[in-house]
């Protein structure tokens, strides 16, 4: 790649910020979602949002939208917050998100509850630097500038990394950047590194001379959510279903690692991602993860979160994230610190 030309294909996937199904004609939704259609039949719907090449496709493809005996509505967000808005709002009965946002909503006293959860690996989480870099270790981060995602995942395993390797973000110089943003930066040598996550990392590496200087393993939690509206919760008929739903969630998450190249595929399609770099993605991250109960090793690793992006000034206050989980579907999924699956070296 030449250093100040970007490709298109390394620009289309701007809506998979966090951790993210669309098709057909879209109409405006509440905060900033979009529709994307309905599935099943019945007298009950379960308003869900997605984000581009989430859920809904994950569902379709592994066929669990099929003979639905409850009808589901999708609303298509561009990222976690927004999404989080429409569940706070009540527009959204249920919708997933990665580990953070969660974390920003509860801080605003959004009405949420985080209702189940997975497990991934965190090899997909990195710090990226050119090939040709002379950082060879995180301690060589010292002095450099950084381009993050301001209160993303990534800036939290950014921090995480940093203290590891016996630095603070006063020891770099941070560059609060979205994805393009970054990427263009990273590109053009505008900065020495970029902390950022999948499929992000593995475009990186596919297509913007990148490698990777470190990864979550061992600093980050892997942990996904989904998070529902309290009046959805309590409405007995909604609560019935949100529990079918998450179990669809389960055996769609488990098609995807013994389907990875059908999977991969579809995600392509669905995303405009290059199918080498979605099927890279599948492999160290999307197709590892491992539904989980949101038991209290989960809530401890949360807390980790709310308590460091509070001693940061990210969020205005710390706060006990447990008071933000309802673990009525845990039921028979595994522990929290089950871990991810893997594909052997491509893991």
């Amino acid at each position: 790649m030449r250093p100040r030309h970007l490709t298109p294909a390394l620009l289309l996937p701007l809506t998979l910020v966090l951790a993210g199904c669309g098709g057909g004609p879209r109409a405006g939704g509440a905060s900033g979602g979009t529709g994307s259609g309905t599935d099943g039949k019945g007298s009950v719907t379960l308003n869900v949002g997605d984000q581009k090449g989430g859920w809904e496709a994950v569902l379709r493809a592994a066929g669990e939208l099929d003979h639905l005996p409850y009808k589901i509505k999708w609303s298509t967000f561009t990222s976690g917050p927004p999404l989080l808005e429409a569940v706070n709002a009540g527009a959204v009965d249920v919708g997933g998100v990665g580990n953070t946002p969660p974390v920003f909503a509860a801080a605003a006293h959004s009405k949420i509850k985080v209702i189940a959860g997975t497990h991934s690996s965190a090899h997909g989480e990195a710090v990226l630097v050119k090939k040709g870099s002379p950082l060879k270790r995180p301690a060589d981060l010292k002095g450099r500038s950084i381009a993050v995602a301001q209160g993303s995942s990534a800036n939290y395993q950014l921090v995480a990394a940093l203290k590891k390797a016996g630095l603070s973000t006063k020891d770099v110089t941070l560059n609060y950047l979205q994805p393009a943003d970054a990427l263009a930066a990273f590109s053009r040598g505008k900065v020495d590194a970029w902390a950022v996550w999948d499929p992000y990392t593995s475009q990186a590496l596919d297509q913007a001379d990148a490698r990777v200087l470190t990864t979550g393993q061992g600093t980050v939690n892997g942990l996904s959510f989904q998070v529902a509206a309290p009046a959805a919760l309590a409405d007995k008929k909604k609560s019935a279903v949100l529990k079918d739903y998450v179990d669809r969630l389960r055996r769609a998450q488990n098609w995807v690692f013994k389907h990875p190249d059908a999977w991969a595929t579809a995600w392509a399609k669905e995303t405009g991602l290059p199918r080498k770099v979605a099927l890279d993605a599948v492999k160290r991250t999307r197709g590892t993860a491992v539904s989980v109960a949101v038991d209290k090793a989960a809530i401890a690793s949360e807390q980790k979160i709310v308590d460091t992006f509070a001693s940061l000034k990210l969020i205005p206050r710390s706060f006990d994230f447990g008071s933000f989980v309802d673990p009525r579907f845990n039921g028979d999924l595994p522990p929290s610190s089950t871990a991810p699956r893997t594909y052997g070296k491509a893991g």
